[in-house]
Protein backbone atom coordinates (compact mmCIF):
# COMPACT_ATOMS: atom_id res chain seq x y z
CA UNK A 1 0.00 0.00 0.00
CA UNK A 2 1.33 3.45 -0.87
CA UNK A 3 2.34 6.01 1.74
CA UNK A 4 -0.14 8.46 0.26
CA UNK A 5 -3.07 6.08 0.81
CA UNK A 6 -1.87 5.28 4.34
CA UNK A 7 -1.65 8.99 5.17
CA UNK A 8 -5.16 9.62 3.88
CA UNK A 9 -6.45 6.67 5.90
CA UNK A 10 -4.66 8.07 8.98
CA UNK A 11 -6.24 11.45 8.39
CA UNK A 12 -9.61 9.71 8.32
CA UNK A 13 -8.89 8.27 11.75
CA UNK A 14 -7.95 4.67 10.95
CA UNK A 15 -5.59 3.50 13.70
CA UNK A 16 -4.49 0.44 11.76
CA UNK A 17 -3.26 2.70 8.95
CA UNK A 18 -1.04 4.59 11.40
CA UNK A 19 0.33 1.29 12.69
CA UNK A 20 1.19 0.30 9.12
CA UNK A 21 2.80 3.69 8.47
CA UNK A 22 4.97 3.39 11.58
CA UNK A 23 5.86 -0.20 10.72
CA UNK A 24 6.97 0.91 7.25
CA UNK A 25 8.93 4.01 8.31
CA UNK A 26 10.21 3.30 11.84
CA UNK A 27 13.46 1.58 10.76
CA UNK A 28 14.24 4.49 8.42
CA UNK A 29 13.58 7.04 11.18
CA UNK A 30 15.73 5.11 13.65
CA UNK A 31 18.54 4.84 11.09
CA UNK A 32 18.39 8.57 10.32
CA UNK A 33 18.44 9.53 14.02
CA UNK A 34 21.24 7.10 14.78
CA UNK A 35 23.43 8.37 11.99
CA UNK A 36 22.76 12.03 12.70
CA UNK A 37 23.37 11.72 16.44
CA UNK A 38 26.16 9.17 16.29
CA UNK A 39 24.06 6.53 18.04
CA UNK A 40 20.48 5.52 18.67
CA UNK A 41 18.26 7.78 20.72
CA UNK A 42 14.84 6.35 21.48
CA UNK A 43 13.67 9.63 23.02
CA UNK A 44 14.24 11.51 19.78
CA UNK A 45 12.58 8.75 17.72
CA UNK A 46 9.60 8.83 20.05
CA UNK A 47 9.48 12.63 19.82
CA UNK A 48 9.39 12.34 16.02
CA UNK A 49 6.47 9.92 16.04
CA UNK A 50 4.61 12.09 18.52
CA UNK A 51 5.07 15.07 16.19
CA UNK A 52 3.84 12.94 13.28
CA UNK A 53 0.69 11.97 15.20
CA UNK A 54 0.01 15.63 15.97
CA UNK A 55 0.89 16.97 12.52
CA UNK A 56 -0.48 14.31 10.20
CA UNK A 57 -4.04 15.68 10.20
CA UNK A 58 -2.67 19.00 8.86
CA UNK A 59 -0.53 17.47 6.11
CA UNK A 60 -2.08 18.92 2.95
CA UNK A 61 -0.10 16.86 0.43
CA UNK A 62 -0.22 13.20 1.46
CA UNK A 63 1.96 12.31 -1.54
CA UNK A 64 4.78 14.36 0.07
CA UNK A 65 4.82 12.30 3.28
CA UNK A 66 8.48 11.22 3.07
CA UNK A 67 9.96 14.72 2.78
CA UNK A 68 7.57 15.93 5.47
CA UNK A 69 8.57 13.07 7.79
CA UNK A 70 12.26 13.83 7.29
CA UNK A 71 11.58 17.51 7.98
CA UNK A 72 9.95 16.53 11.28
CA UNK A 73 12.85 14.19 12.05
CA UNK A 74 15.40 16.85 11.15
CA UNK A 75 13.79 19.34 13.51
CA UNK A 76 13.89 16.83 16.38
CA UNK A 77 17.52 15.89 15.65
CA UNK A 78 18.60 19.53 15.43
CA UNK A 79 16.86 20.25 18.74
CA UNK A 80 18.78 17.37 20.33
CA UNK A 81 22.06 18.53 18.80
CA UNK A 82 21.41 22.03 20.12
CA UNK A 83 20.86 20.56 23.60
CA UNK A 84 24.06 18.52 23.34
CA UNK A 85 26.12 21.51 22.23
CA UNK A 86 24.93 23.61 25.16
CA UNK A 87 26.00 20.96 27.69
CA UNK A 88 29.60 20.59 28.90
CA UNK A 89 31.74 18.97 26.21
CA UNK A 90 32.71 15.31 26.27
CA UNK A 91 34.01 13.20 23.41
CA UNK A 92 32.49 9.80 22.69
CA UNK A 93 34.94 7.18 21.51
CA UNK A 94 33.79 4.88 18.74
CA UNK A 95 36.64 2.66 17.58
CA UNK A 96 36.44 -0.81 16.03
CA UNK A 97 38.80 -3.50 17.30
CA UNK A 98 41.60 -4.63 15.01
CA UNK A 99 40.57 -8.28 15.34
CA UNK A 100 37.18 -7.77 13.62
CA UNK A 101 36.48 -8.73 10.03
CA UNK A 102 37.48 -6.29 7.30
CA UNK A 103 33.86 -5.55 6.41
CA UNK A 104 33.08 -4.55 9.98
CA UNK A 105 36.21 -2.40 10.20
CA UNK A 106 35.35 -0.69 6.91
CA UNK A 107 31.80 -0.09 8.11
CA UNK A 108 33.11 1.31 11.41
CA UNK A 109 35.55 3.55 9.54
CA UNK A 110 32.72 4.87 7.38
CA UNK A 111 30.43 5.33 10.38
CA UNK A 112 33.18 7.14 12.28
CA UNK A 113 34.00 9.32 9.29
CA UNK A 114 30.33 10.18 8.84
CA UNK A 115 30.03 11.03 12.53
CA UNK A 116 33.02 13.38 12.22
CA UNK A 117 31.32 15.45 9.51
CA UNK A 118 29.47 18.64 10.43
CA UNK A 119 25.72 17.94 10.87
CA UNK A 120 24.64 19.79 7.71
CA UNK A 121 27.01 17.89 5.48
CA UNK A 122 26.28 14.56 7.19
CA UNK A 123 22.58 15.16 6.75
CA UNK A 124 22.66 15.77 3.00
CA UNK A 125 24.94 12.76 2.45
CA UNK A 126 22.56 10.54 4.39
CA UNK A 127 19.43 11.85 2.72
CA UNK A 128 20.83 11.76 -0.80
CA UNK A 129 22.90 8.56 -0.74
CA UNK A 130 21.56 6.43 2.09
CA UNK A 131 17.86 7.33 1.86
CA UNK A 132 17.87 7.81 -1.95
CA UNK A 133 16.10 11.15 -1.75
CA UNK A 134 16.16 13.35 -4.86
CA UNK A 135 17.92 16.73 -4.63
CA UNK A 136 14.59 18.56 -4.52
CA UNK A 137 13.38 16.52 -1.54
CA UNK A 138 16.70 17.06 0.26
CA UNK A 139 16.32 20.79 -0.33
CA UNK A 140 12.78 20.76 1.02
CA UNK A 141 13.78 18.77 4.12
CA UNK A 142 16.77 21.00 4.85
CA UNK A 143 14.81 24.17 3.99
CA UNK A 144 17.49 25.38 1.58
CA UNK A 145 17.72 25.84 -2.20
CA UNK A 146 18.77 22.91 -4.40
CA UNK A 147 22.04 24.70 -5.18
CA UNK A 148 22.88 24.74 -1.48
CA UNK A 149 22.22 20.99 -1.28
CA UNK A 150 24.56 20.45 -4.23
CA UNK A 151 27.32 22.52 -2.62
CA UNK A 152 26.84 20.73 0.73
CA UNK A 153 27.04 17.37 -1.05
CA UNK A 154 30.28 18.41 -2.74
CA UNK A 155 31.75 19.64 0.54
CA UNK A 156 30.51 16.52 2.36
CA UNK A 157 32.12 14.17 -0.16
CA UNK A 158 35.41 16.07 0.14
CA UNK A 159 35.30 16.02 3.95
CA UNK A 160 34.32 12.34 4.02
CA UNK A 161 37.18 11.42 1.68
CA UNK A 162 39.59 13.39 3.91
CA UNK A 163 38.27 11.69 7.09
CA UNK A 164 38.60 8.23 5.55
CA UNK A 165 42.14 8.97 4.35
CA UNK A 166 43.07 10.10 7.88
CA UNK A 167 41.80 6.77 9.20
CA UNK A 168 44.06 4.97 6.73
CA UNK A 169 41.29 3.84 4.40
CA UNK A 170 42.27 3.62 0.75
CA UNK A 171 39.37 2.97 -1.58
Amino acid sequence: MSDELLVVRCQLGEREAFTELVRAWHPTVERYVGRMLGGSDDDVVQEIWLAVVKGLPRLRQPDRFAPWLFTVARRAVMNRLRDVYTRPAHEPVNRAGDDQADAVVNREALTGALAALPPREREVLMLFYLEDMPLEACAQICAVPVGTVKSRLHRARTLLRHELEQKGYEG
